[in-house]
């Protein structure tokens, strides 16, 4: 059975084309974007799946466009056919195509006799062809290099991985993150948890200067008082109990890239004031250390707090905020983006796929109406959950169904699903919404936190901190 990598961003057309294929008896890997096409295919040189046989791939997608996923494929050695679909207004672009090497090509709407053919010529010509020999053993296997901050499977770009959309929201977006990313501004990234803030802090440093530089990462909601100062700025031996050797924090390692602090809204008042400190000096001091270092950051924070409200309670410097938001980026929710919800879908069925080993053909009509009406209050990783589950479900089915999502049919009859709108305290009493919306989850925390737009430790520890 010939292994088929189908790259095409069309949800509807993937799903019909690669349910025919299979049909002719190919086994069929399917592909959004070049991104996703990249980590499939360094994903299989690594072992963790079958190299395809060939490649099938639409001209337009979302993040490249076929020719460069070409291009991609011999600067990194393979030898897999390629074959380029097209519309007939760009039949130049795929006879361009076919100079840079691709095997053959097919306009669209693609005839399926016709189709069938050329894959059956293009895979019978491969037969042919003897493999050269660097290529035989193993170790002359093209290797995908990266830097240590990003996933080898990242596009030449360096790119992360990851998807967009194309919805009105979506498109400002990331026309505001590409304005701001070549810039030094610090960058201040607001939106409900599960929006997707890490993915656009690492396009932003991968469309910088310093996209060269390491991208450390940290969760400030995660750090408790005694440890922030650690974990931002490192420790010497013996500097307290549990100090067995020193170690560099985040600062020190993100030095000549970016940093990103995520739920930067929680970190403690004492901790802000030593932030603020090492910001304007570009210098930092490891925990029981006289020596200081100089550091040299681009900042990225992302909060689902309102700071300007935690400002006016005095529990946020004003100082320290206009240093983190020079430039201030507002994640749209799920929900926001109706449009764009098919092409997540269809990227977390990928991802699904891969993790499971299984060949989720789609979702039914019913399942992706589904998908676009409910409300999605924990937003993309809640969807990603979802349809993870959904594809655990559905490896007999071939397709999602509405009963493998498991998602309420009419999401404002449900406990726990109504929306931050419903909560019937003013905006800037916090103890009163937290306490609506437990009363609305019958106190459930978790979606409570959901109905609030943060995540469960932040609930927990505006909780503690109200005497809730």
């Amino acid at each position: 059975m010939s292994h088929l990598l189908l790259v095409e961003d069309d949800l509807t057309f993937s799903t019909m084309l690669a349910t025919w294929l299979r049909k002719q008896g190919f086994d069929v890997t399917t592909a959004s974007s070049v991104g996703a096409a990249v980590k499939t295919l360094t994903t299989a040189l690594g072992g963790g799946g079958a190299m395809p046989d060939l490649v099938l791939s639409d001209l337009r997608l979302p993040d490249h466009d076929g020719l460069y996923l070409l291009d991609w494929l011999h600067r990194e050695g393979f030898i897999t056919p390629f074959i380029i679909m097209t519309s007939y207004a760009e039949v130049s672009n795929a006879v361009e195509a076919m100079k840079r090497g691709a095997a053959d090509y097919i306009a669209k709407p693609v005839q399926p006799d016709v189709l069938l053919t050329k894959l059956r010529e293009a895979l019978a010509r491969k037969a042919e062809t003897p493999a050269p020999a660097a290529k035989e053993t193993p170790a002359a296997a093209p290797k995908v290099k990266a830097p240590a901050s990003q996933p080898a499977d990242t596009p030449p770009t360096s790119l992360p991985q990851g998807i967009e959309g194309h919805s009105p929201a979506a498109r400002e977006l990331y026309k505001l993150a590409s304005l701001v990313a070549p810039t030094p501004m610090s960058v201040l990234i607001l939106g409900a948890s599960g929006t997707g803030k890490e993915y656009v802090a690492r396009r932003i440093h991968a469309l910088s200067q310093r996209a060269d530089g390491p991208f450390v990462a940290l969760d400030c909601g995660a750090l408790t008082r005694e440890l922030a100062a650690s974990e931002l700025f490192g420790h010497v031996k013996g500097a307290f109990t549990g100090a067995a050797a020193d170690k560099a924090g985040a600062f020190e390692r993100a030095s000549g890239g970016t940093l990103f602090l995520d739920e930067v809204g929680n970190l403690s008042y004492d901790v802000q004031v030593q932030l603020l400190r090492a910001i304007q000096e570009r210098r930092v001091r490891r925990v029981g250390d006289a020596t200081e270092r100089a550091v040299d950051i681009r900042l990225v924070c992302a909060t689902n707090e309102d700071l300007p409200a935690a400002i006016n309670r005095g529990t946020w410097r004003e100082d320290l905020y206009h240093r983190l938001a020079e430039f201030t980026l507002h994640m749209p929710l799920l929900r926001e983006r109706p449009d764009d919800i098919p092409e997540f879908a269809a990227y977390f069925l990928d991802r699904a796929n891969a993790e499971l080993s299984a060949r989720i053909g789609g979702f039914t009509p019913d399942a992706m109406a589904l998908l676009q009406a409910y409300p999605w209050p924990g937003n993309l990783r809640e969807m990603r959950n979802v349809i993870t589950r959904a594809a655990l479900l559905s490896q007999q089915a071939g397709l999602i169904t509405p009963q493998a999502l498991d998602l309420p049919t009419s999401p404002a009859d449900e406990p726990g699903t109504a929306t931050v709108a419903t909560l019937k305290p003013a905006p800037d009493d916090e103890r009163a919404r937290i306490l609506e919306a437990l009363r609305l989850t019958g106190g459930n925390k978790s979606r409570a936190a959901q109905l609030l737009g943060v995540d469960r430790k932040t609930i927990y520890n505006r909780m503690k901190a109200l005497g809730i």
